[in-house]
């Protein structure tokens, strides 16, 4: 449980590729919705699709039965939700922090793990 009383739920991406970028927020997005406290991690390697733009470039695939990704992505942002990018990305993608979606947080792993304890349910996609 949360400060709050929800339950919290933590999902991690570490590809930044639709297969692995649409369950995250697919999840993240039923997490808000249910009313649990969601943080999405993405790792290194996950960190290209908070870039601005990248969403959208998923979006234009009209991937087959599933979401508007850039809707989940707003979804998650405005109810709450935590997108959260690994600082270690920043240099290691060449991502500069300008560059990040509005509405993403940059933390580094330490303290998104204190951040996470107490989840009572993870994903990494």
């Amino acid at each position: 449980m949360s400060e709050n009383g929800n339950s919290k739920m933590v999902v991690v991406c570490n590809h930044a590729d639709a297969p692995h970028v649409m369950p995250t927020l697919i999840m993240g997005a039923s997490g808000v919705g249910i009313g649990d406290d969601v943080m999405l991690f993405f790792c290194p390697g996950g960190a290209n699709a908070l870039v601005k733009g990248e969403l959208e470039k998923i979006r234009e695939m009209k991937l087959k039965g599933l979401p508007d990704p850039v809707k989940l992505y707003n979804d998650i942002v405005e109810q709450g939700g935590r997108v959260i990018l690994c600082e270690l990305a920043l240099e290691n993608k060449g991502i500069a922090v300008e560059d990040v979606r509005d509405g993403v947080e940059v933390m580094n792993a330490p303290s998104f793990l204190l951040d996470a304890q107490g989840a009572g349910l993870s994903l990494v996609f």
